[in-house]
Formats: C-alpha cells, sequence, structure tokens
C-alpha cells in the first residue's frame, strides 16, 4: 500500500534558486502528521542540511528512492507530542498543593 503525500513537490523543473524556499513553505503549511514528496534530479543533501540547521528535530526525512536518475524523498513533521502526565513534572495537582 503506498503513502498519500500532502504534497508532491517535483522540483526538476522550477529553477534552481526557488526550490529551497518553495520546498519550506509547502513544509511549513504542513500539519503535524503530514508529509510532503520531494521529486528531484539528484541527491538533495544540501536540502537535507538546511533542514538540519533550521528545523532539527521537527522534521523526518526518508529517502523512497535513491538514484540514479531520480530520488524521491519524504519529507514529514512529526505528529504532536504526548504531554507527560502531571506527576511525571512534579505538579501532581492542579497549584501544586498535594501534600
Amino acid at each position: 500500500m503506498s503513502e498519500s503525500f500532502t504534497t508532491i513537490i517535483d522540483v526538476r523543473q522550477i529553477p534552481p534558486y526557488e526550490r529551497h524556499s518553495l520546498i519550506f513553505r509547502r513544509f511549513n503549511g504542513l500539519h503535524p502528521g503530514e508529509a510532503l514528496q520531494l521529486v528531484n534530479d539528484h541527491d538533495p543533501r544540501p536540502l537535507h542540511n538546511q533542514f538540519q540547521v533550521l528545523s532539527a528535530g521537527n522534521f523526518t526525512w526518508d529517502y523512497l528512492e535513491s538514484g540514479p536518475g531520480v530520488w524521491r524523498v519524504r519529507i514529514g513533521k512529526p505528529g504532536a507530542a504526548v504531554a507527560a502526565p502531571a506527576a511525571a513534572n512534579g505538579n501532581c495537582c492542579s497549584g501544586g498543593s498535594c501534600g
């Protein structure tokens, strides 16, 4: 079963100077748990490095196809983090009035 993507961006026909800003705009528009698929004619390693700098820990990066003619990468936003139970962070009661 194939995954459906919120957005598929095929940058092979987009001028290089427009690519990264377009990808980041589309990525920023994703909701937690959603992903886009990037299609490129070369390994987008420089884009990955830029994601590590600008969105460290807030993205996933999975190669779906690795050349030699086409690279496909799933770039996702992790799902919403689960909040820790109040007792786990030392506040077992609202206002900390436990005794």
